[in-house]
C-alpha cells in the first residue's frame, strides 16, 4: 500500500525549560495563527524539573499535530534548536521561544516571505513597525544592543536584529548548513547566518515584544560572552575551537586573581611566601572553575552535589597541569634549550591545553 506524502508546510520548534504553564496557551496561540496552513508544533525540553514534557505529552495524546522530545543530558538553546528541526519533515521550520514572548501572530507573514523569494525571515523588534516593548527590561536591551553591534562586524549581509531567536526557513536549507553549526550557546540564527558560506536573502518582518507570562530569562551578561566566543570562533574560521577560547580567556582571569590575592597576602605580617602562593593558587583555581561552570560549560553546567564533585576533581586536574607546566619548564631550561620567559610560556601553553582537555572530557562530561 503506498504511503499518503507528507503534507506538513510548517514545523514550529520551540526549545523550553520550565515552561509548563506556557505549553497549552502556545497550542492554542498557534492554532488560532495558523488556520489554514498545515502545521505542527515540536517542543524540545531540556528535561525541566516543572514537568513541561508531561504537559507537552497530555496535549500531544490528543492532538496529533503536538509532539515532544526530551533530551536528558544535554543542555543549550541552540542545540536544542537543531535537533528539533532536523527531526521535522515539513518544508518549512519556524523557531520560536517557549515563552509567549515572541508574536506568533507574523508567521504567515514570515512564512509567505520565504515562499516568496527569502531564504530566512525574521521577526525582528529593529526594524520599520518592530517594537521591543516592556518585554525587555534595561539589563537585557542592553545585553541585546551589545550583541547586534558585535554581530553587525561579522555578518555577510546586513540584520537589524541579529539576536533573535524567531526566524523561519525552509528546512533543507538548515540541513544543509547544520553541519557547520556550532549548535552552542543561545543565538541560534547568528550561528545560521555566519554558517551560511554565503550571504542569504534575509526578510525582517516587525512584531512586537511582549512581556514574559511565566518561565526566567535566560539572556543575560553570560549569553553576551558566550555570544562573543561564537563570532571569535567564526571569525577564526572554526579552527579553534570557541569553548577553547572561553576556557583561556577564564584562565587570564585567573590569572588576575591570583596576583591580586597574592599581592594582598604580601601585606599579612609573618607570611610566607609559599603558603601566600598556594593560597592564591587555591582561589585562583577556584575562581577559574566556578566562572567556566557558569560561561564555558553553560550547557553542561554542575549544580547541587556534582558542583563540588566536579570542583574537587577540578582541583586535582589544575594540580596535575601545575606540576607539569613546573616540570617541562624546568627540563627547557636545564637543558638549555629556553630562556625562563620562553620555557614559563611553554609550561603555561602546556597546562592550558591539559586542564581543558581533562576537564572537558572529566569534570564537564556529557552525561
Amino acid at each position: 500500500m503506498t504511503e499518503e506524502p507528507n503534507t506538513t508546510e510548517l514545523t514550529v520548534v520551540v526549545p523550553c525549560y520550565n515552561e509548563a504553564a506556557n505549553v497549552a496557551p502556545m497550542v492554542q496561540r498557534l492554532e488560532a495563527a495558523l488556520r489554514g496552513i498545515a502545521w505542527e508544533v515540536v517542543f524540545v525540553d531540556d528535561d525541566s524539573p516543572d514537568g513541561t514534557i508531561r504537559e507537552v505529552r497530555a496535549i500531544a495524546a490528543h492532538d496529533p499535530r503536538v509532539r515532544g522530545i526530551r533530551r536528558i543530558g544535554r543542555r543549550g538553546l541552540a542545540s536544542a534548536v537543531t535537533e528539533g528541526v532536523l527531526s521535522s519533515s515539513a518544508l518549512h521550520v519556524a523557531v520560536i521561544d517557549g515563552d509567549l514572548q515572541h508574536d506568533e501572530t507574523i508567521l504567515p507573514a514570515m512564512l509567505a516571505a520565504v515562499q516568496g523569494g527569502a531564504e530566512v525571515a525574521v521577526g525582528s523588534r529593529h526594524t520599520e513597525g518592530g517594537e521591543a516593548g516592556s518585554g525587555f527590561s534595561a539589563s537585557r536591551a542592553k545585553v541585546s544592543d551589545a550583541g547586534t553591534r558585535m554581530a553587525a562586524l561579522l555578518l555577510p549581509t546586513p540584520v537589524g536584529d541579529p539576536m533573535s531567536g524567531f526566524f523561519l526557513m525552509r528546512q533543507s536549507l538548515f540541513e544543509a548548513i547544520a553541519p557547520n553549526l556550532s549548535s552552542r550557546g543561545f543565538k541560534i540564527l547568528l550561528d545560521l547566518l555566519l554558517s551560511a558560506g554565503r550571504p542569504l536573502r534575509v526578510a525582517e518582518v516587525p512584531y512586537r515584544f511582549r512581556p514574559r507570562v511565566a518561565g526566567e530569562s535566560k539572556l543575560d551578561a553570560a549569553v553576551l560572552l558566550e555570544f562573543l566566543g561564537l563570532l571569535l570562533d567564526k571569525a577564526l574560521g572554526g579552527w579553534l575551537p570557541w569553548r577553547f577560547i572561553s576556557f583561556a580567556a577564564v584562565g587570564l582571569i585567573g590569572v588576575g586573581v591570583h596576583l591580586a590575592v597574592l599581592g594582598l597576602a604580601a601585606r599579612v605580617p609573618g607570611m610566607q611566601f609559599e603558603a601566600a602562593q598556594w593560597m592564591a593558587t587555591l582561589v585562583a583555581m577556584t575562581a577559574n572553575f566556578l566562572l567556566n561552570n557558569r560561561i564555558t560549560y553553560r550547557d553542561s553546567r554542575l549544580k547541587g552535589a556534582r558542583l563540588w564533585q566536579g570542583l574537587l576533581l577540578f582541583y586535582l586536574v589544575c594540580g596535575i597541569g601545575a606540576v607539569a607546566n613546573v616540570g617541562i619548564a624546568g627540563l627547557l631550561v636545564r637543558e638549555n634549550l629556553a630562556g625562563w620567559g620562553l620555557a614559563g610560556a611553554a609550561g603555561a601553553l602546556l597546562t592550558g591545553v591539559w586542564n581543558y582537555a581533562v576537564s572537558s572530557t572529566l569534570v564537564w562530561r556529557s552525561r
